[in-house]
């Protein structure tokens, strides 16, 4: 699978598989927050998943899912298709002490590093 980078600025915090499942990119509230992977479906939009916020939860195909999660506006709802590129939701502070988006690959249920689908910076 191939990915861009969700949204613009720093990487605050690195993926370890046990207290980071995925990785924190920090910018302003309201930065756009990008769909990283393939055309998927949004299987999941909402607040209920304690310690994400307001999170997106994309399905791209039967193996892989992305999550954006900590937005202050979500932009797509569930059921929708989203491309490649498009702003699904603008970066927050949602279950959160500081803006900031995290984003997480999931493998066949499992969470994987993003940074091994991400074009370098």
């Amino acid at each position: 699978m191939s990915l861009i980078w969700p949204a613009q600025d720093s990487v605050i915090r690195g993926f370890d598989g046990k207290n980071s499942k995925g990785i924190d990119i920090a910018n302003a509230a309201g930065t756009p927050v990008a769909a990283a992977a393939a055309a998927g479906n949004v299987v999941y939009a909402g607040n209920g998943l304690r310690g994400y916020g307001n999170v997106l939860i994309v399905k791209h195909d039967d193996d892989y899912l992305t999550a954006y999660a900590h937005n202050r506006v979500l932009l797509v709802k569930e059921g929708q298709t989203v491309q490649q590129g498009q702003q699904i939701a603008e970066m927050g502070d949602t279950d959160s002490n500081r803006t900031m988006l995290h984003f997480e690959v999931r493998y066949m249920g499992r969470s994987t590093d993003p940074a091994r689908y991400l074009p370098p910076r």
